[in-house]
């Protein structure tokens, strides 16, 4: 019978029997609570038909659970000192696939169509915090099919990612996320339940696939470009820092009219704009000739 890795001194054994270290460039951090690990599968609605990808599995603590529930897993792991331990702990299940690879650089799309018809997967990980951004705004970007996607992040990230326009969290994450998901924060983690403990807060958010872009957005390249030019000085007025991009086809001047055209002041900030502003704002620039 599979040892229980949610059990700490389980744990423990496991690591020392492999004579594991801890990888600081992987961003390592065990999940060693049950009640943290319960709320997860819940919150991802893991039932018997899903097909589940796991990114990070880390000594598979995560992916015992997500076996019980789910029809079949695959757990995607970089770091090649996991893998023997990961075939121990999930030697009990049949119905895993512990594949060796950098997330970044998985066929994804390929993988969903051969283990799941091509129809839409659910996503659950518990994320190295360097590397948090890439690697879901890679699974949007690259259209990979998904339901939902419920990660362990860095608390001021989950933050981010639901700001509303205005607050201090609110930027350029939050309108991506919210531009392709709804999301949900399920749980706040400390840190005393990770081995090794994270010197920072971290919380369980679930994103929410929309069937369709909330927004009508002609040209989400350009949407995106100027989403980022209107965060990267955001002490400065959005007219200005779209301006300053190089890459928004417009000129100061018609960037103001098209901002005053939104029914907003002139000198307003990018933090002060909401997804179906920036979305507006975006068609009518791309209009401009």
């Amino acid at each position: 019978m599979a040892t229980d890795l949610s059990i700490p001194k389980n744990t423990i054994a496991i690591l020392q029997k492999y004579n594991f270290n801890f990888q600081k460039k992987f961003g390592q951090n065990f999940l060693i609570d049950s009640h943290v690990l319960d709320k997860i599968i819940q919150a991802a609605d893991i039932n018997q038909e899903d097909f589940v990808l796991e990114i990070g599995p880390g000594i598979g603590t995560m992916t015992q659970y997500l076996c019980r529930y789910a029809r079949e897993v695959a757990a995607v792991e970089i770091d090649k000192n996991l893998i023997p331990i990961l075939n121990e702990t999930l030697s009990d299940y049949q119905n895993v696939e512990i594949i060796h690879k950098d997330i970044l650089k998985t066929d994804l799309i390929h993988l969903v169509q051969q283990k799941n018809s091509g129809k839409p997967i659910k996503i659950v990980a518990n994320l190295p915090y360097y590397i948090t951004t890439p690697i879901i705004m890679g699974l949007f970007e690259n259209h990979v099919p998904a339901h939902s996607i419920t990660v362990m992040v860095q608390k001021e990230v989950a933050d981010r990612m639901q700001a509303e326009p205005g607050s201090k969290d609110y930027g350029a994450l939050s309108l991506a996320v919210q531009y392709y998901a709804r999301p949900q924060l399920v749980a706040n983690v400390p840190p005393n339940c990770f081995m090794p403990r994270p010197n920072v807060g971290s919380a369980v958010i679930r994103l929410t696939k929309h069937q369709a872009p909330p927004v009508s957005v002609e040209d989400e390249s350009l949407m995106f470009r100027m989403i980022r030019a209107s965060f990267n000085q955001r002490r400065k007025t959005l007219a200005n820092g779209l301006n300053n991009a190089g890459n928004i086809p417009a000129s100061k001047e018609q960037i103001q009219k098209s901002i005053l055209s939104l029914g907003v002041p002139a000198n307003i900030r990018g933090e002060a704009l909401t997804l179906e502003q920036f979305a507006a704002l975006s068609n009518r620039i791309r209009h401009i000739s």
